[in-house]
């Protein structure tokens, strides 16, 4: 049951790594937060906290959510199900908690399976940030979309035939999450003739980005913040 004298959860989107795409709304809460939380890599640091570490106040509360690096989903709930019940402590107590989630808290984002955990009893607000797919289409300097184009997301988990309908309707499109994938995506792209309209992006916005046509792309392993941006229209990537 809500009630007045419970905290408030925030989910806040940090943007894709820029620290100066961070919103004003979400610096302000940051600076004002007394309890703070953030998921991290297990043994790892939170990339989230290393966006925005500038604007948390030395007298915070930090809770660290450890996710383990792993491809199953079901590999991290039971992070999430403590990482839920140690922010539901401090909201029960009337504390407010501001959640950091790397890019947008509701597009792929970490933050989406505490708020469904928690959004039944607690009041929620969710403030959006720069996602990834804008934050590659300003990198490569090509638009996404425009007038009556669709635009597509797909995980580059998806088998070869389901990847393939999707792509063959044309249009603009965002391959995410493709990791160890990626030979056999790029395989499929040129059969498909989409390789010369294909962007690669990856780690959009830091000093260690880098932006090239896919197939310029080297052999070697990708990060995890990786993307492959395509157009299929008239226009191929620009260089």
């Amino acid at each position: 049951m809500k009630t007045d004298h419970l905290g408030r959860l925030y989910g806040v989107g940090v943007g894709p790594g820029d620290p100066e795409l961070l919103t004003l709304k979400a610096a302000r809460l940051i600076a004002s937060a007394r309890i703070i939380a953030y998921p991290a890599p297990q043994g790892g640091e939170s990339f989230a906290r290393q966006i925005v570490k500038d604007h948390i106040s030395p007298e915070a509360r930090e809770i660290t959510i450890e996710i383990p690096m792993r491809p199953e989903r079901a590999a991290a709930q039971p992070a999430y199900d403590k990482g839920a019940e140690d922010i539901r402590k401090q909201l029960e107590a009337g504390e407010d908690v501001v959640v950091l989630c790397e890019g947008d808290p509701f597009f792929y984002g970490s933050f989406m399976y505490l708020f469904e955990r928690l959004q039944a009893d607690f009041e929620a607000e969710v403030i959006p940030g720069v996602n990834s797919v804008s934050a590659c289409a300003s990198r490569l300097q090509q638009p996404l979309t425009g007038r009556n184009d669709v635009l597509t997301v797909l995980p580059g988990s998806m088998d070869d035939d389901a990847m393939t309908a999707r792509l063959n309707m044309g249009g603009a499109f965002a391959i995410m999450k493709f990791g160890r994938h990626l030979p056999r995506i790029r395989a499929l792209l040129k059969k498909l003739d989409l390789i010369d309209k294909a962007g690669y992006v990856e780690r959009a916005t830091l000093s260690n980005e880098r932006v090239l046509p896919l197939k310029e792309l080297g052999e070697d392993a990708v990060p995890y913040f990786s993307m492959i941006l395509i157009y299929d229209g008239e226009e191929t990537w620009k260089k």
